[in-house]
């Protein structure tokens, strides 16, 4: 996910009252990703989190995750790495189903070292306990992102 994020169209299900507390917490995920600051950003999962995006031996910031400090050392990686495309970066859809929720959208950046730029679709799951995000699923456009940190 990118450092910039641009919500479109936001929540879809806003009569769950029983996902507030997830809602609550999603939203200020977004917010925090948009700040840009690693460490706030961190401090809204749990100290163990089930962390998954597809392995990408190509992106040196996508790599197995299970800490708070681990997060936040995502998100450092990931702002040292590529500069975000606000303007390419959206989340559509934000559903909520207890604390269960799924987010869609786009995502764009330039990656540093290569300077070439990458846009893919993304759906991220995040489950939520406690005001504390404890499962982080991401999927993208993996080759997308990949061809954008390969040089040549």
């Amino acid at each position: 996910m990118s450092t910039a994020v641009r919500t479109t169209t936001g929540d879809t299900n806003r009569a769950s009252e029983a996902g507030e507390p997830t809602r609550t917490t999603v939203l200020a995920f977004l917010a925090r990703v948009q700040e840009g600051d690693p460490g706030r950003i961190a401090e809204l999962f749990a100290e163990r989190v089930d962390w998954v995006i597809a392995e990408n031996p190509a992106v040196p910031w996508i790599r197995p995750r299970r800490t708070r400090a681990d997060v936040a050392d995502h998100f450092r990686e990931l702002a040292a790495g590529q500069r975000a495309d606000p303007a390419g970066t959206s989340v559509d859809t934000i559903a909520v189903d207890g604390e269960e929720a799924l987010l869609g959208g786009r995502l764009a950046g330039t990656v540093r070292a290569t300077g070439k730029s990458f846009s893919s679709p993304f759906t991220m799951r995040l489950t939520v306990r406690d005001g504390l995000i404890v499962r982080y699923r991401v999927v993208e456009d993996a080759a997308a992102i990949a061809a954008a940190c390969t040089h040549g």
